[in-house]
């Protein structure tokens, strides 16, 4: 099955008819850096109740504000708050020491800086580089590969997946590009959303 055929097989649900543009909440934005981290291990759910606790302190600038202790209880719901809070606010002052405002790193970060970063694997990074700089790369993730698999599709490593859906929006350009109108990040963004909402609503007999 071509990438192409898995694209449109998906968007026949119509998946995404709620969701926000970039299928993550707030794309483009410091947030998306946070929850990067904090849905690592637990559900969007949890995420959703640390993010709330957080909201006065979602920019760089005023996360930097806050001490490790207040972030821990800020992100507690998420699970795992002590190392999280140690990666997130040591991340968020490498931005800054590196790139000197969001903005900069959104322009300029580089997927192997990402991955320099403790805390942050291949999916997190791809994650930040498509949700918080609005790049277009694809994130694969545990429901993407599930999916996949329905399909008889499965590799050993992260990169053949990603490698797999890239270069089979690359056989198809032209057809992807008029499906997007040339918005490539939004195009991953929300292919890799309809994977995720896929496996979570399959259980209501779509």
């Amino acid at each position: 099955m071509s990438v192409w055929e898995i694209y449109n097989y998906l968007k026949s649900f119509d998946l995404l008819r709620d969701a926000p543009k970039y299928w993550w909440p707030n794309a483009g934005s410091f947030e998306v850096v946070i929850s990067a981290i904090l849905t690592q291990n637990t559900t969007w759910k949890n995420v959703e109740k640390s993010l709330h606790n957080l909201q006065t302190h979602q920019s760089l600038e005023s996360f930097l504000e806050l001490s490790q202790e207040e972030l821990k209880r800020a992100i507690r719901p998420s699970g795992f708050y002590n190392q999280k809070a140690s990666r997130l606010l040591t991340l968020a002052h490498m931005i800054k020491k590196e790139f000197g405002t969001f903005e900069a790193f959104q322009k300029r970060v580089e997927r192997s800086w990402l991955l320099e970063q403790k805390g942050i694997g291949k999916e997190s990074a791809d994650a930040i580089l498509c949700y918080a700089c609005l790049r277009p790369t694809m994130v694969i993730d545990a429901y993407t590969k599930r999916v996949l698999a329905t399909f008889d599709i499965e590799f050993k490593k992260y990169q053949e997946y990603k490698e797999f859906i890239e270069d089979g929006v690359k056989q198809e350009y032209k057809a992807f590009a008029k499906e997007c109108n040339d918005d490539f990040t939004l195009l991953y963004a929300r292919f890799h959303g309809m994977f995720v909402e896929y496996v979570k609503n399959r259980d209501r007999d779509l």
